[in-house]
């Protein structure tokens, strides 16, 4: 689970700004909170930011997609790390950026950080958090990182002082570690890797090679919902292609595809088995009022339905309690009815409770979501440009107006709670109009 996100000098944000997933002492909808027994903690299952065009909603999510990707490399040496600080300021554009996450890893949370500019890591530190002392796991400074022998898996010191000593000015020795199988590392890795997942307008939810096929779990969800969430599709199917019928483009892109792995192209997905490289389509079948079933390519499909098949794995991901994952959406209303949209996050909420492990974070323009019904005060957050350009993020939990309002949705189309666009057109087309 992410507990919290801070961050600074990071595209629009300038100054430090600060995520929080703790739950405030609200006490609605309190039966769907996250329990860590461990921290008598309450953790939030959902949050939804909102925000005028171009006020750092999509950043926000940026950087949570550039930390997980930092973790994930091993960057050649000398070159450049692809950071990207806030640019309407000089001074702040030669500054370096700083982020911090406080993590649930198992049923212990740590506190993650690092500084970097785009040459090196300048500090980095992993910190185990407890309810009495935050116990230092590790601490980098330049070139200098010093281990707490104390863990289990930092005894042998010959060999991490070999690991550290390895570790390049532009990687993480979190990173590094990991690749030199430090396994006692592997579980922050992989919170990156595996459970923090980001979704963009352009891409969808990473799948594997076995949910193409049919017998896996997430045909029969996607199959059962798809015909009730009124898209018409009472199948959909990932048939097999012929290699040879692909364009020559394809085979391009798939020459360095490893076992396992999958390259979408449109509606075809390849990937390898066995060494060997395989295309399948996805289709959809429609029934007609004589019960025949019609099958179309997945292109003759709405854009609204084809962006809910791109999320609904993330859903049924999000609805397994047993592998606990966090997603971050950008624009997760893209294209979808805002009754569609409410009925997935009704039904993601609705398996929520005090053993849940998942997160949905995401971005929209919904305003209709905006509803404590929906969401608790805490759950939804606004990003709002300032005047040098510059970044703020709060939550609507910050304002007593939002707590004790219950038509918050009017106040906020209002501006009585920030984070609409500060609109200046009056009459400027008509006026355009007369001119010519």
């Amino acid at each position: 689970m992410l507990i919290s996100f801070s961050f600074e000098n990071w595209m629009s944000y300038r100054e430090r700004v600060t995520f929080s997933m703790i739950a405030s002492e609200d006490e609605q909808h309190y039966e769907r909170l996250s329990f860590i027994h461990d921290y008598q903690l309450k953790v939030l299952p959902i949050a939804a930011i909102y925000g005028g065009n171009a006020s750092g909603k999509s950043n926000f999510l940026k950087a949570l997609r550039f930390v997980k990707k930092l973790v994930g490399i091993l960057p050649e040496s000398d070159s450049p790390i692809p950071i990207e600080p806030f640019s309407l300021s000089l001074e702040y554009n030669q500054q370096p950026t700083r982020f911090t996450l406080e993590i649930l890893v198992d049923h212990a949370i740590y506190e993650f950080s690092f500084t970097l500019n785009h040459k090196d890591i300048l500090e980095e530190k992993l910190l185990k958090t407890s309810n009495d002392i935050d116990e230092i796991v590790y601490t980098r400074e330049g070139d200098n990182i010093q281990l707490n022998e104390n863990y289990p898996f930092l005894v042998n010191s010959d060999y991490l002082n070999f690991v550290s000593q390895s570790t390049k000015n532009n990687q993480l020795f979190l990173s590094n570690a990991v690749f030199f199988k430090v396994e006692g590392l592997k579980p922050i890795s992989d919170w990156f890797k595996d459970t923090l997942k980001t979704v963009f307008p352009e891409s969808s939810p990473s799948l594997i090679e076995d949910q193409l096929d049919h017998d896996h779990p997430l045909y029969s969800y996607m199959n059962s919902i798809l015909e009730r969430l009124d898209t018409g599709i009472v199948q959909l199917k990932y048939e097999d292609i012929p290699i040879e019928n692909l364009p020559i483009s394809v085979n391009l892109f798939a020459s360095n595809l490893k076992e396992g792995g999958i390259f979408p192209f449109g509606s075809i997905h390849l990937f390898r088995k066995g060494g060997e490289l395989k295309a399948k389509k996805q289709v959809a079948y429609h029934r007609t009022l004589s019960g025949d079933e019609i099958k179309f390519d997945i292109e003759q499909e709405s854009n609204g339905t084809r962006r809910l098949i791109e999320l609904l794995p993330a859903f049924l991901q999000l609805s397994n309690s047993s592998s606990p994952i966090v997603y971050a959406i950008d624009e997760i209303d893209n294209s979808l009815h805002t009754v569609l949209t409410r009925t997935l996050l009704e039904e993601y909420l609705a398996i929520c409770g005090a053993e849940n492990r998942s997160q949905l974070l995401f971005t929209t323009h919904d305003v209709l979501q905006i509803d404590k019904e929906l969401l608790r005060t805490d759950e939804m957050w606004v990003t709002e440009r300032k005047t040098d350009g510059s970044t703020t993020l709060y939550s609507f939990s910050d304002y007593e107006e939002a707590r004790q309002d219950e038509d918050i949705r009017n106040s906020y189309l209002q501006g009585r709670l920030g984070g609409i666009p500060n609109l200046l057109l009056s009459g400027e087309l008509k006026n355009l109009k007369k001119k010519k």
